[in-house]
């Protein structure tokens, strides 16, 4: 197994990647500091590669964002590796690594009143039957995960989570997604990771679906999605190049775009690609 972690980053842009996942984070135009963090891990079986990623947003406001999202995504995909190597199932994995990055980012709380705070989005990618693929997926906040078609062959281009955010309480509430974005209120986090939350892991749903490729699997931060959040515009970015090039394109059109926030980008293409072992 092999596990690839982009956390806490002392430079501006990081890039990284296994074959099978591609990761780019940068602190965008406005930050003074990146406190997203993003981290993946390839368990190789013989059927194909099992891939685990995470992406975590420090949620600004709080104290030491950026040590809350580094330790969501390091104890969360370990805690996942660690439960998909003892064959357990992928929510069951997903479950156990969420509860994992919520312990992690609690016990950073040293006093009343200094509660870290992060999103935590993550998902598992595993090869199915007849060329499908299966993706499970979970999160909480506002960081997101996407399914995207590269072309009109498989399994159509769609968003694989829900905000937890008040423009997402809207837009339940029959507000156009559109006009719900502009509320100044709309990026207030409903939940979170932190000491200060109320939130129980086991509570959080993991939803599963199964794909056809071409296409690719994206997470991503808030900082990417404000400025591409359909399904349709992301894919024609992340589907136009290779992985590694295409996860360095979004990241970039979000920097053009304005950069206003951290911007952190995880790319997993379907079919998954494996290094050639030696003969």
């Amino acid at each position: 197994m092999r596990i690839l972690t982009l956390a806490e980053l002392d430079t501006d842009r990081g890039a990284a990647g296994l074959d099978a996942v591609q990761l780019v984070t940068d602190r965008g135009i406005v930050h003074a500091r990146n406190e997203d963090a993003v981290a993946a891990a390839v368990l190789e079986r013989p059927d194909g590669p099992v891939i685990v990623v995470a992406v975590s947003d420090g949620v600004s406001s709080s104290d030491d964002p950026q040590a809350a999202s580094g330790a969501a995504v390091r104890s969360g995909v370990a805690a996942c590796l660690a439960a998909l190597t003892e064959d357990r199932t992928a929510e069951d994995a997903l479950l156990r690594g969420l509860a994992a990055a919520f312990a992690a980012v609690r016990d950073l709380s040293v006093a009343e009143g200094h509660s870290p705070s992060c999103t935590y989005v993550a998902a598992v990618l595993r090869p199915g039957r007849d060329g499908e693929y299966a993706i499970s997926v979970t999160n909480v906040g506002d960081s997101r995960a996407y399914w995207l078609a590269a072309d009109d062959t498989g399994t159509p281009s769609r968003r694989l989570t829900s905000d937890d955010s008040f423009a997402q309480l809207l837009v339940t509430g029959g507000v156009e997604e559109e006009s719900a974005m502009r509320d100044p209120r709309a990026h207030v986090l409903m939940r979170w990771l932190g000491a200060d939350s109320e939130h129980v892991p086991a509570d959080t749903p993991v939803h599963s679906l199964r794909v056809r490729g071409p296409g690719v699997l994206l997470l991503c931060s808030d900082g990417m999605w404000n400025y591409l959040p359909d399904a349709a515009g992301l894919a024609a970015v992340a589907t136009a190049a290779d992985p590694a090039r295409a996860a360095q394109d979004l990241a970039d059109y979000a920097v053009r775009s304005g950069g206003a926030d951290n911007i952190t980008v995880a790319l997993a293409p379907v079919p998954a690609r494996t290094t050639p072992r030696p003969g």
